[in-house]
């Protein structure tokens, strides 16, 4: 074989390569993606409603955006942690008492492709029953830790009756702006749009969410003016009848 020949036997080799981390990539994290499990990121287009999600809690401040939320109306879905529930079962129970809707978050916020496909199922099972057992709601839905799937989801999701959920557009609040957070949100309302947030950090005690507080009360009234209402993620994933 002549050095050319060579040269491009490895640059294809090196271009197959290439393409074959670019799909493993999105099979793990893109958000239209079902290869590892089945999944949502978006509702129905019929209607102007937009699912407002917050991951990673309970937390010490979850509270007072159910405060916000209940001001403008907005009926939200929590993906909530097994720990963080074991710790604020209350807090917990309140998310529910309010009308919100509760979904899985895995119990401890591990990263699935560290995981078997047993310790995946238990982390998952682990955070239905615990969930569960503090506020009576037996959660449907499911999202991944950092939006990662990996092998063994499906059939987690299957034996636990779980839907994964996506998002249309993830606001960054734990690492930006209230302010860029609000903008990026504000440019990404669409009928059907299912936006990510957070009411905790990690398993962090008392994490500090004041960018995540100070966006949903800019971007409530903001989308309300433009003639958009607020559904939990079950509801607008359903075409009214």
């Amino acid at each position: 074989m002549g050095q050319r020949q060579v040269n491009h036997r490895a640059a294809w080799m090196g271009l197959g390569a290439a393409a074959g981390g670019a799909a493993m990539a999105y099979a793990v994290r893109g958000k239209s993606s079902a290869l590892f499990a089945p999944s949502v990121y978006r509702g129905v287009k019929t209607r102007p409603a937009i699912a407002l999600t917050f991951d990673d809690g309970p937390s010490e401040s979850t509270a007072e955006l159910l405060e916000i939320l209940e001001r403008y109306r907005a009926p939200a879905t929590f993906f909530q942690c097994g720990a963080n529930v074991r710790r604020l079962k209350e807090v917990a129970r309140e998310v529910a008492l309010a009308g919100h809707e509760i979904g899985n978050h895995s119990d401890t916020h591990a990263y699935l492709f560290s995981l078997t496909a047993h310790r995946i199922f238990g982390e998952l099972m682990q955070a239905q029953e615990t969930i569960a057992e503090a506020t009576g709601f037996r959660p449907r839905l499911f999202r991944a830790p950092y939006g990662a799937r990996w092998f063994g989801l499906r059939e987690a999701q299957r034996r636990l009756g779980l839907l994964g959920v996506m998002w249309t557009a993830i606001g960054g609040d734990w690492k930006g702006t209230h302010e860029r957070v609000t903008a990026l949100l504000g440019r990404s309302a669409r009928n059907g749009a299912i936006f990510c947030l957070h009411d905790g950090r990690v398993l962090k005690p008392r994490p500090d969410i004041r960018v995540t507080l100070r966006a949903v009360e800019s971007l409530l009234p903001m989308l309300i003016d433009k003639g958009y209402h607020f559904e939990r993620v079950s509801d607008i994933l359903c075409p009214t009848i």
